[in-house]
Formats: structure tokens, sequence, C-alpha cells
């Protein structure tokens, strides 16, 4: 027979486990009132001002609107949503420094859209200056187009 690998201990009792005890709990009053304190602070909150030259600021959609007026010659859609334009950045004292690309180095406009650019956003009211920085790296392909150019395109 084979020996048990545990021991029993038999014992007449057991002593009950501790009972939670909730002595600083808040009545259900205090903590609607609690409630309704951080609601209100949250509700009073106001979102941030955006600086013109930022994102969503007003500058910096006055400048997409004038990109989004140029449009490319061989097909009827402005440069912004055919998405040759791969960056807007507007610094505090109104220097613009747009990144775009063309559909191809041999583009037709090549020499002539740069210029166009810059003159468009320079005209914007708050841009200082404009530099207009031409890049081929990542080179454009149609899925940088928005859904409005390609449904314009009859590509949707």
């Amino acid at each position: 027979m084979e020996q048990p690998k545990f021991t029993i201990e038999e014992v007449d009792s057991v002593a009950p486990p501790p009972r939670a005890k909730v002595d600083d709990a808040e009545a259900p009053a205090d903590k609607l009132a609690r409630k309704r304190d951080y609601l209100e602070g949250f509700l009073k909150e106001q979102p941030q001002g955006l600086a013109g030259h930022e994102p969503g600021g007003d500058l910096y959609e006055a400048v997409i609107d004038a990109l989004k007026d140029i449009f490319d010659p061989e097909i009827p859609v402005n440069i912004y949503d055919l998405g040759l334009i791969y960056g807007v950045e507007i610094d505090g004292e109104g220097g613009a420094v747009v990144t775009m690309t063309l559909t191809t180095p041999h583009c037709p406009v090549a020499e002539s859209m740069p210029g166009e650019v810059e003159l468009r956003v320079s005209s914007v009211p708050g841009i200082r200056d404009t530099e207009v920085n031409l890049v081929w790296d990542p080179p454009w392909d149609p899925a940088k187009m928005s859904d409005e150019a390609r449904l314009e395109l009859g590509m949707l």
C-alpha cells in the first residue's frame, strides 16, 4: 500500500475570515455631487485656440485654399486634391515651406509649376515669403489622390 503524499490535520474550528470594512465610503449624494463637479469642469473647458499657422488655423487653411486654385494643365483636378502637395509648413513669422512633387519628372510643367505655387502661396495675406521644395521621393502615384479627385476622374 502506498503512503499518502499529503497529511491531513483535523481541527475543531476555523476563525472566519475578516469582513471588509468600508468606513471611508462616500454617501451616494456626495458621490453624485463629485461627479457633477467633474462634469461641470469638463464641460467648461474650452479647446485651446489654434495659431493661424498651424493646421486648421486661418492662415494655414488660406494657403491650402490657394493651392486648391492651381490646376494641373493635363488633368482637370487641383494639385492639392491630386496629391502633389506633400507638406505645408508655416512658421510664426509667416514664412511658408511647401513640399511638392509632380506626376512624373518629365511633366511638361516641371519648370513652371513650382514657380506658380510660390507665387500663389506668397499672395496669401499673412505670408511673408514662400519656399517650394520639389521632391521625387516618394514618387507620386494615383493612391495619393483625394476621393474628390478620384470622383472627378471617374476612378470611383
